[in-house]
């Protein structure tokens, strides 16, 4: 006679969760939901999992660091004159323009700039740029995540309807949306404006925001007598913790979740609609 193991038991328990077949993408989350209760999942593995399924319905313009924001290197410009600003950025690859941010010629990796170092005077540039990317505002996540993938690519240029810039992705990026934030270069620095524009109407706010000052800023009119903070005017109208890009409208504004944990939201896109 077999004795039962523990193994047998944990089988047998998700086993049971799996005879009820989810008939959408709600009751799978609910059926998540009871693993992750029922100790079958640990909070990091119900995170991931959520986060790839939130990947499947975001679009590159959901994540992408917008043009306002782009680092990026003028092949005009001597070497000599930007490898400072290279060093400062301390990113690993950067867009190369030509005059306008409009016209990407190229990606330059930081490490290929050491063989200026090897003969200034034959150094040449142009030699040294890959091939750029350019994708629709619109692509899907998890379609990018497979062409970086499959390509071997780790940045993309992003376009708009009109076919000018306006950003760029890297796989940094979509991963984030999956494993949780990572700390990279394009977080905000503690010391920097809590509210900081895009775009015409697009901003990027820290949830620690007063609403006083957000009101003043923006031309807002919220209340701040349950909460002092635009992060906890964001958490009363979910009702819940949000997870990084879920999005609520208030009145004329549009918040959507850039960065937050377990605990506490960080930054907030804030889009000021339009009637």
């Amino acid at each position: 006679m077999d004795d039962p193991s523990p193994k047998s038991g944990w089988l047998e328990r998700l086993s049971t969760l799996l005879i009820r077949e989810p008939e959408d993408r709600e009751q799978l989350i609910t059926l998540l939901h009871s693993a992750f209760e029922r100790n079958l999942l640990d909070s990091d593995a119900l995170s991931m999992i959520e986060g790839v399924m939130q990947v499947s319905e975001m679009q590159a313009r959901d994540i992408m660091v917008p043009r306002s924001k782009m680092d990026v290197i003028d092949i005009n410009e001597k070497t000599e004159k930007f490898i400072p600003f290279v060093i400062e950025a301390a990113h690993s690859r950067f867009p190369v323009i030509a005059g306008s941010e409009d016209d990407v010629i190229g990606i330059l990796l930081a490490k290929d700039l050491l063989r200026y170092y090897t003969d200034p005077e034959e150094f040449n540039i142009r030699s040294m740029l890959r091939p750029a990317v350019f994708i629709p505002e619109s692509k899907r996540l998890n379609v990018l995540l497979k062409d970086f993938r499959n390509n071997r690519n780790h940045m993309a240029i992003v376009v708009n309807e009109y076919g000018g810039v306006a950003g760029l992705v890297t796989i940094e990026d979509v991963l984030e949306q999956i494993v949780g934030e990572i700390e990279d270069e394009y977080d905000f620095d503690d010391e920097e404006a809590n509210i900081v524009m895009e775009s015409e109407g697009i901003y990027r706010v820290k949830a620690a925001t007063e609403i006083t000052g957000f009101n003043e800023e923006l031309g807002a009119s919220f209340a701040d007598e349950d909460y002092d903070t635009i992060g906890g005017l964001v958490l009363n109208k979910f009702g819940r913790l949000p997870q990084r890009g879920e999005s609520v409208t208030v009145d004329q504004f549009k918040f959507t979740v850039q960065r937050a944990d377990s605990r506490r939201l960080y930054m907030l896109r804030v889009e000021k609609l339009t009637s």
